[in-house]
């Protein structure tokens, strides 16, 4: 039947081969990143292992605490440039630009360095007068400040951005895979012959460089170092692109935010309860992110596909593929909370000892909160995606006050699973924002 209607569904049908296409995409881009992270996931058992059975309950929730408080604050300063590459490289790049693609990469380069200046700053004044609150005596404030400046200074996330813009997903997996590698060997070095928290926070550091001089290493094969150096002035690139600011300041916000749901409940639970609740509350989180890095791994491979598409595809195609994303999510979030309520219990005692079994409780609600974000993580990226990056960071924003409310009742009250409690809530609060503005999608 020929006529308006018979077009349209033309049109769709389309629009779904295009979609079709992105997902196999999507597809071979997650294969690599699954291959890195499952290394990842497997060394990440055995080093948390070395590290709890070394350092002990309080040794452990003192070096957790560092750990979460350089995450954080690397979190706050740091723009996701990778992002940045990904959504204003790709036109160029499909038009044969290299001249702007230049200027795009030292613009993400100078954001990556301006923000590791202000956190190294940041990191000193925030050490000397929190430090002590969060159990960082005098003899770790050092250590602790050198690690934080490695972590900011390892610049990565523009290269990362680099790669992924080129479709390079088995060579990031390889400058991921670094990272495992290196703290396991680190942490079984530091075990033998200096088990403190100062040795594994020299191992975290090491892990840090190694994995920053392998993506800047595959740059240089790439011919994407030279490229960077042929770019103007980063300072007009940016000027002359007022979106680009905004889309950057919006992203970096709504990643600090969703890091807070992370990082934060553990620095308050150090605050509040010292550092032996911190360290079973964060052995409980470290397992139940591993949930959440799924979402993550499948944000990421998603990104570039659903920038291509998000510029062209029609609104209802692309809600329908975000339907099944979300039903593949859900499903998938029900089989992991049902192994981990059947040996949850018996993977913390295997990694931390008999001490952290009565982390099982809090290890089934951060999971509850990781499979929540699993079943939106495409919602999220598309979204961002099509230039609505403000509304993510307005979920993120009220998930944030959800937590921080629910936190005040329920953790005096019920310790640590109650934090565990307030995150729980905080993500099913943003996952109900974020699928709401989805089905708005226009």
């Amino acid at each position: 039947m020929d006529g308006p209607d018979a077009g349209g569904a033309s049109a769709l049908r389309r629009w779904d081969a295009r979609l079709g296409s992105a997902g196999r995409a999507v597809v071979r881009n997650l294969g690599w990143l699954v291959a890195s992270r499952g290394v990842l996931a497997v060394l990440s058992l055995f080093y948390l292992a070395i590290a709890t059975r070394s350092l002990g309950l309080v040794g452990f929730g003192r070096f957790a605490l560092i750990i979460g408080a350089a995450q954080a604050l690397a979190g706050l300063v740091t723009f996701q440039t990778w992002q940045v590459v990904v959504r204003y490289g790709m036109d160029p790049m499909n038009r044969g630009d290299d001249g702007e693609l230049a200027d795009l990469f030292r613009a993400s380069l100078l954001l990556d360095l301006a923000s590791a200046a202000l956190g190294t700053l940041l990191a000193a004044v925030i050490l000397a007068v929190w430090g002590e609150a969060f159990g960082i005596g005098p003899t770790l404030k050092r250590a602790t400040l050198i690690f934080v400046v490695v972590q900011l200074l390892t610049i990565r996330s523009t290269p990362l951005g680099i790669l992924r813009l080129r479709d390079r997903f088995k060579d990031s997996a390889i400058g991921d895979s670094i990272t495992p590698v290196t703290r396991f060997l680190g942490a079984g070095a530091i075990a033998l012959l200096h088990p403190t928290v100062q040795g594994f926070l020299g191992a975290w550091a090491v892990a840090e460089i190694l994995t920053a001089a392998g993506y800047w290493r595959l740059m240089v094969r790439s011919g994407d170092l030279a490229l960077i150096r042929r770019g103007r002035s980063p300072l007009r690139y940016l000027r002359d692109r007022a979106g680009l600011v905004r889309f950057a300041l919006s992203t970096n916000a709504s990643a600090t935010l969703g890091l807070s749901t992370k990082q934060v409940p553990l620095l308050v639970v150090g605050a509040a309860l010292g550092p032996a609740a911190a360290g079973t509350f964060r052995l409980a989180s470290q397992l139940a992110q591993a949930l959440a890095k799924v979402s993550q791994l499948l944000s990421r491979a998603a990104f570039p596909e659903l920038v291509r598409a998000a510029q062209g595809t029609r609104a209802a195609a692309l809600r329908r593929l975000l339907a099944r994303m979300a039903a593949a999510g859900l499903a998938a979030g029900a089989v992991i909370l049902a192994v981990v309520w059947l040996v949850g219990d018996d993977v913390l005692r295997l990694v931390g000892g008999n001490g952290y079994v009565s982390a099982y409780p809090v290890l089934l609600w951060m999971s509850l909160a990781g499979c929540t974000e699993l079943a939106t993580f495409g919602l999220e990226t598309v979204l961002t995606a099509r230039g609505r990056a403000g509304t993510v960071f307005l979920a993120r924003a009220v998930s944030v006050v959800v937590i921080l409310a629910a936190a005040a009742w329920a953790l005096p009250v019920l310790g640590t699973v109650g934090m565990a409690v307030a995150v729980a809530a905080g993500s099913l609060s943003a996952a109900l924002l974020i699928g709401a503005a989805a089905l708005l999608i226009s």
